[in-house]
């Protein structure tokens, strides 16, 4: 574990940035025999820590519940073992908003209004939102805040609520299927069935950076998709390659394709 890695590792200013805050907070636990914690990062952010940290002895990526997207990156000393990350003093902290449950405010919804509040992205983990209710996870250091200003998303007004991360129960998320047959299991091609939009299109937003592949960003077009992959566009959301079925008569690909509500 080397901190000259960073320059190495970075691809851009911003993420020699990051990674650099990131390196100084862990050094920060590590010389000091402390817990000590990152921000929430994003699939990409943590592929690139994982590169500079390596498989350093106390380091775990924690989000707040098992399947978690964004994820600190949290170094617990040697007297401290795995059940500090859901304990009372987690760095991690599950907020349970209710809201009228006819109302549907959606995942943009919330992470507009905690945007709004002032509060930074990356002090914002994972936010799951479901039939009359949302689980989020914040930092302890923004959860007080949030739990005396933070009252609604979009329209629509919510109750708010800490709840213990062993407590948590985060419903399936709510996807609509999509049955396509393709040319070819080409990034372009797969975006442009899961999102309904033009191949053109679906190139454009490859070329400018908007799209990754678990996590991972990726501007060719023409990169082959795997069967439960899933790709995220910036400003469309989300969608995953299900299943591959088979070729059809015609020779194209038989797909079930999911795109997250």
């Amino acid at each position: 574990m080397d901190r000259s890695n960073i320059e190495k590792i970075a691809r851009t200013t911003e993420e020699k940035m990051l990674l650099s805050k990131l390196w100084d907070k862990i050094q920060t636990g590590i010389r000091r025999d402390i817990p000590a914690s990152t921000g929430f990062l994003s699939p990409s952010e943590q592929h690139s820590a994982k590169f500079l940290f390596g498989d350093l002895p106390g380091l775990f990526a924690f989000g707040g519940y098992a399947d978690a997207e964004r994820k600190m990156l949290i170094f617990l000393p040697e007297y401290l073992d795995g059940t500090y990350l859901d304990g009372e003093d987690s760095p991690v902290v599950c907020l349970h908003a209710e809201f009228y449950q006819g109302d549907t405010p959606t995942h943009r919804d919330f992470l507009g209004a905690l945007m709004g509040s002032g509060v930074a992205r990356e002090a914002v983990g994972d936010i799951c939102v479901g039939s009359g209710c949302c689980d989020f996870f914040v930092t302890e250091q923004i959860a007080p805040y949030l739990l005396q200003n933070f009252t609604g998303a979009g329209r629509t007004k919510v109750r708010l609520s800490k709840i213990s991360l062993q407590d948590v129960t985060i419903a399936p998320a709510q996807t609509k299927e999509i049955r396509d047959t393709l040319a070819s299991l080409r990034l372009d091609s797969v975006i442009s069935s899961g999102f309904r939009i033009g191949r053109s299109l679906a190139v454009d937003y490859v070329t400018a950076g908007k799209t990754s592949i678990d996590g991972l960003p990726c501007e060719k077009p023409d990169k082959p998709v795997e069967e439960g992959q899933k790709i995220s566009i910036r400003g469309l959301g989300k969608i995953l390659l299900s299943q591959v079925n088979g070729q059809t008569k015609k020779g194209r690909i038989g797909v079930t394709i999911l795109r997250y509500i």
